[in-house]
C-alpha cells in the first residue's frame, strides 16, 4: 500500500544544476519515487549522464541544457519539458556554488577580492534561482500548483569567515524564499508552496580545498574546527538531504510553505561550549 503522505507518482520535476552529486542525487530520489524528471545543467555531458541513470533503473527523465543565470535558456528548456510531459510540478532551484577567488585566505586579503569574482558568486547563487522561478513559477501560477525548492546554507543564518559572497548571496535567498511563497500563494495560488533547505557541512568538489589537505587529504584546521562543531561528528554526505527534500515536495508538506530547513548535524544549535 502506497503512502498518500509521500505520494509523489507522475509528478514532473525539473531541476537545475543537476548534474552536480547534491542535486543529481534529489532527482534520481524523485525519480525512483515515481517523479518524471528534467535534468537541467549548462554542461550537456553532465545532463545525460543523471538521464542517463535515471532510465537506467527505470526512470523517466530528459536532459535539457539550461544556464539558469540566463532567461531566455530557462524559458528554452522549460518548453522542452511541456513539450515532453505537458506540465511541472516541481523546481528544484539547484545551480549555484561558490568560488575560490570570492573566498578571503592568507593570499587573498577581502579588500583585494575582485569585484566581478564577487559578482559571480552572487549572481549564480540569487539570479540563479529567480529567473528559472520567474520561468517555472510562471508555468504553476497558470496550473494553480507546484512547488518551488531552493538551495540555501547554513551560511544564510550565520556567515562563515572567508566566503563573504556565498554567505551573502544564501541570506538573499532565504528572504526571497519567503517573499515568492507569500507572492504566489497571494496572487495565483495557495497550492503553490515555495521552501528551502539549508545544508550544512558537506564534502563536495567546491569545498573540498577548504576542508582537507589538497596533498594528503587531511583535515585542514578548518575541517577540524567544523567537525568539532557539528554534534553529529562528520560531515554530510548527499544522501542525509533527501528526507527533508522529500517531505517538502510530497503532500506531507502541503500546509508548508516559506520555510528554511536546516540539514546540518546539529551544526547550528552548538554554541561552541
Amino acid at each position: 500500500m502506497s503512502d498518500k503522505l509521500f505520494d509523489l507518482t507522475g509528478k514532473v520535476a525539473a531541476l537545475t544544476g543537476a548534474g552536480g552529486v547534491l542535486i543529481s542525487m534529489m532527482a534520481k530520489e524523485l525519480a525512483v519515487r515515481g517523479c518524471k524528471i528534467a535534468v537541467l545543467d549548462l554542461m550537456p555531458a553532465a545532463a545525460q549522464k543523471v538521464a542517463d541513470e535515471i532510465k537506467a533503473a527505470g526512470g523517466e527523465a530528459i536532459a535539457v541544457v539550461c544556464n539558469a543565470l540566463d532567461k531566455a535558456s530557462n524559458e528554452a528548456a522549460a518548453a522542452a519539458v511541456i513539450k515532453q510531459w505537458g506540465r511541472v510540478d516541481i523546481l528544484v532551484n539547484g545551480a549555484g556554488g561558490n568560488k575560490k577567488e570570492a573566498t578571503t585566505s592568507p593570499e587573498m586579503s577581502f579588500f583585494d577580492i575582485p569585484a566581478d569574482a564577487l559578482k559571480f558568486v552572487m549572481e549564480l547563487n540569487l539570479m540563479g534561482s529567480v529567473l528559472p522561478s520567474q520561468v517555472f513559477g510562471k508555468i504553476m501560477a497558470a496550473q494553480k500548483s507546484g512547488t518551488i525548492i531552493n538551495i540555501s546554507s547554513m551560511n544564510s543564518f550565520r556567515p562563515l569567515t572567508r566566503i563573504i559572497g556565498y554567505s551573502a548571496a544564501k541570506a538573499a535567498i532565504n528572504n526571497f524564499t519567503q517573499w515568492l511563497a507569500v507572492h504566489l500563494a497571494q496572487n495565483y495560488s495557495p497550492n503553490i508552496r515555495v521552501n528551502a533547505i539549508a545544508p550544512g557541512f558537506f564534502e563536495t568538489a567546491q569545498n573540498k580545498f577548504l576542508l582537507r589537505d589538497e596533498k594528503t587529504g587531511a583535515l585542514t584546521a578548518r575541517g577540524n574546527q567544523i567537525i568539532g562543531h557539528t554534534p553529529a561528528g562528520r560531515f554530510g554526505v548527499p544522501e542525509d538531504l533527501l528526507g527533508a527534500f522529500i517531505w517538502l515536495c510530497s503532500p506531507s508538506a502541503s500546509f508548508v510553505s516559506g520555510i528554511v530547513v536546516p540539514v546540518d548535524g546539529g551544526f547550528s544549535a552548538f554554541s561552541g561550549v
